[in-house]
C-alpha cells in the first residue's frame, strides 16, 4: 500500500511537471491554427515511414537484448522479448525510468531467467546508448556548432539537461564502487544473511554487466547498436518532409533537432513530454528565424511528431500488455519466475 502510494504522488508529480511544460510552450497558441494546420498542412506519409523506421528500432534492439542475455545461458524467445521491450516503453510513460525495471519483470516472469541478471545487461544497454548519444553530439557539435551554441546560450537551463547524460552514467560508477566496497568487506561480513543476499544480487548483476564479454556475434552487435540510433536519427529526419517549411532543412539539421531531442527525453518526465517539445521548438527557431509564423508551426511539427510517436507506444505497449499472458499460456508453468536475489 504504502510503495503504491509512493508510485502516485512520484507520477503525480511528473506528470504535473511535464503539464507545466507543455501549457507554457504552447499557452499562446492560436487553437484555430494548430488544428488547422495538422488536419490540412501535414503530409502523413511521411510520419507513417518514420513509425516504421521507429518500429525498425524496436526490433534491432531486442535482438541486441537477446545477444546479452544469451552468455547467462538463457534463450529467450524473441517474442517474449520484444513484447518486453514494448512493455518497457509503456511503462516509460507511466513514470521515468519504470521501463527498464518492467521489461526485467516481464522476462524474468516469462522466461524464467535472473532478475538482477537481467538488470545488469539493460544498465550496460544503457551505458551503450549514452556513448551513441554522445557520438552523435559530437558529430552535430562539429558540424553545427554556430546552432548549437546559440541554442545553449538562449536556454541557459540546457546544461542542466546535459548534466543529466553523465549523471545516468556516474550510476554505472556508483553500483560498482558499491560492488567493489563490499567486495572488500565480504570477510568480515559474509556469514551474516544480509550480506549473503546483497552478495548474490550483486553477482547476479555483474554476470549481467560481463555479458558482453562473452558474446558471439560482436560485429552483429555492433551493428545492431549502431543502427537503432539511425533509425531514432530517421525517425525525426524524415518527419521534415510532412511540413513545408521543414522539407528543405538539410539532414544535418535534421540531426541537431533529434540530438538536442534526445536529450529532451533524458529530462525526468513521462516519455519526454514538453522537454522534448520545447528542445525541438527552439532548435527548429534557430534554424528558420526568417518565417512568419515559425514559433507556430514549430510548436505544431514537436506536437504531431512526438504524439505519433506517443500514439504507437500507447498501442504496441498497450498490445503487449495484452499479448504476453496469450503468447505464455502453453508454457507459463515451464517458466519459472525468478526472484531479485536468485
Amino acid at each position: 500500500m504504502k510503495k503504491n502510494l509512493v508510485n502516485i504522488i512520484k507520477f503525480l508529480i511528473f506528470f504535473f511537471i511535464s503539464a507545466a511544460l507543455f501549457w507554457y510552450l504552447y499557452r499562446g497558441q492560436n487553437v484555430t491554427e494548430l488544428i488547422y494546420t495538422i488536419e490540412h498542412e501535414v503530409n502523413y506519409y511521411w510520419i507513417l515511414l518514420s513509425l516504421f523506421f521507429g518500429l525498425l528500432s524496436h526490433i534491432s534492439r531486442t535482438i541486441r537484448w537477446n545477444m546479452l542475455i544469451e552468455p547467462l545461458g538463457k534463450k529467450p524467445r524473441t517474442i517474449n522479448t520484444f513484447l518486453a521491450v514494448m512493455v518497457g516503453y509503456f511503462a516509460n510513460l507511466a513514470l521515468p525510468r519504470m521501463g527498464e525495471i518492467s521489461r526485467c519483470g516481464v522476462i524474468s516472469k516469462y522466461e524464467g531467467i535472473s532478475f538482477s541478471k537481467l538488470v545488469g545487461t539493460v544498465v550496460l544497454e544503457r551505458a551503450l546508448d549514452i556513448i551513441m548519444l554522445l557520438i552523435f553530439l559530437l558529430i552535430a557539435s562539429i558540424t553545427q556548432y554556430p546552432i548549437i551554441t546559440r541554442f545553449i546560450s538562449n536556454n541557459p537551463d540546457v546544461s542542466e539537461k546535459l548534466s543529466n547524460i553523465f549523471a545516468s552514467a556516474n550510476t554505472l560508477y556508483v553500483l560498482l564502487v558499491l560492488s567493489l566496497i563490499i567486495w572488500f568487506l565480504r570477510k568480515r561480513f559474509k556469514n551474516t544473511a544480509l550480506f549473503i543476499k546483497i552478495d548474490r544480487i550483486l553477482r547476479n548483476f555483474m554476470d549481467g554487466l560481463r555479458t558482453i564479454r562473452k558474446l558471439e556475434k560482436k560485429w552483429s552487435f555492433i551493428f545492431h547498436t549502431v543502427f537503432i540510433w539511425i533509425m531514432y536519427y530517421l525517425m525525426t529526419y524524415i518527419c521534415f518532409f510532412s511540413f513545408g517549411f521543414t522539407s528543405n532543412l538539410p539532414a544535418l539539421a535534421g540531426l541537431t533537432v533529434f540530438v538536442m531531442g534526445s536529450f529532451g527525453m533524458v529530462a525526468p518526465v513521462q516519455g519526454g513530454i514538453g522537454a522534448w517539445h520545447f528542445m525541438v521548438i527552439g532548435t527548429l527557431l534557430i534554424y528558420l528565424p526568417g518565417i512568419s509564423n515559425i514559433e507556430s508551426l514549430s510548436r505544431s511539427f514537436a506536437l504531431v511528431v512526438h504524439g505519433a510517436q506517443t500514439g504507437m507506444i500507447i498501442i504496441l505497449g498497450a498490445l503487449s500488455v495484452i499479448a504476453l499472458p496469450l503468447v505464455n499460456k502453453n508454457n507459463i508453468s515451464t517458466a519459472k519466475p525468478t526472484s531479485i536475489d536468485e
